[in-house]
């Protein structure tokens, strides 16, 4: 199973969630919610501002998986949402996706759509990746998340913007000393 295409989506969605809702600077507004969704190629026009208290608790909710020492405390958090998130995989073929798994019944709302997604696309990631994949950016003073679905799995910053600034300062500091 490697993680890419829809998959991919859901855990870029869930990392732009929590980066919106639990990062300092993060914009979890209603319009920055929907750009959110329509960016990962969720239902985007089905977003009701309503529901954004339903997003903002979800992002909350998924923070501490990213921050997680150990496979096993991963493994229990995410074990633990499963239980309490109705899931009804089905088979789906749409556009752009093609065939793929949804994880809650078309009828449902499109913020438990989101969480059944997202916590099926990242318990996914762990099933393939362990831990090795996920976490806080390395930069000083970034608290923003990161999961990396690339081939080479070697990312530890949440943009290239933060492993940069940290890349051109240890080269100074090298060539001071």
């Amino acid at each position: 199973m490697r993680v890419s295409g829809y998959r991919s989506h859901g855990v870029a969605a869930a990392v732009a969630l929590v980066n919106a809702t639990t990062s300092t600077g993060g914009d979890d507004s209603a319009d920055a919610l929907r750009r959110l969704l329509r960016d990962n190629q969720f239902f985007w026009q089905e977003f009701d501002p309503r529901d954004a208290g339903d997003f903002r608790r979800w992002g909350r909710t998924l923070r501490p998986f990213f921050e997680m020492p150990g496979i096993e405390a991963a493994m229990a958090l995410l074990n633990s949402l499963m239980l309490e998130i109705p899931m009804h995989p089905h088979l789906a073929e749409h556009e752009p996706h093609g065939l793929h798994m949804h994880y809650a019944p078309p009828s449902s709302g499109l913020p438990h759509r989101f969480r059944a997604t997202t916590l099926m696309n990242l318990a996914e990631l762990v099933v393939e990746h362990g831990l090795t994949r996920t976490g806080v950016c390395a930069a000083d003073g970034c608290d923003r998340v990161y999961a990396d679905t690339s081939r080479a799995g070697r990312r530890r910053f949440c943009s290239d913007a933060c492993a940069n600034r940290t890349n051109v300062a240890a080269f100074r500091a090298r060539h001071r000393s």
